[in-house]
């Protein structure tokens, strides 16, 4: 029997400095602020593949695309997803889906969800459904510090696999 693994990943950027352009689920957002970080910054994508690695038990985004891999500078966060969902299916797991919610009082995101869906959906392989919400104001979100995701993913140990993590 295949049971299904779950896994929770987390990830937070602030807003970096003029410069920096908002990269968010996989979408470039003129005009909007970006966020600072050792890659694009994408928070939705970096919590989706950190929800990967959680439910394969195979480390954390941190343990594969860390600061010590300069190859990953400056990397778009769907490349970080496709490259988490080749990992995971290395390891020999199949991935069911993903869901991700940011919390942010900005950029509007419901004009763009189907958009940004595709475009994450694409780089895992697998089903991403994103969801937004404020915070009333509340904590650095709230504040306009930056943006907070979290993410589930569930996979399965692949077909004729152990997957024994």
């Amino acid at each position: 029997m295949r049971l299904p693994r779950t896994g929770i990943g987390v990830d937070v950027h602030a807003y970096g400095d003029d410069s920096a352009e908002l990269w968010l689920a996989g979408l470039h957002w003129p005009g909007e602020p970006g966020l600072s970080g050792h890659s694009d910054g994408d928070p939705v994508a970096h919590a989706a593949a950190d929800a990967l690695f959680s439910a394969a038990g195979i480390g954390d985004l941190g343990t594969h695309f860390g600061t010590d891999r300069p190859e990953y500078a400056g990397a778009s966060g769907t490349t970080l997803l496709a490259a988490a969902a080749r990992i995971i299916r290395e390891a020999g797991f199949d991935i069911g889906n993903i869901a991700v919610q940011f919390v942010a009082n900005r950029p509007k995101f419901g004009p763009r969800r189907a958009e940004a869906e595709a475009v994450l959906t694409e780089a895992a392989g697998a089903p991403v459904s994103v969801s937004a919400t404020t915070s009333d104001a509340l904590g650095f979100a709230g504040r306009g510090e930056g943006i907070a995701a979290i993410a589930t993913a569930l996979v399965y140990p692949s077909t004729g696999t152990a997957a024994q993590h």
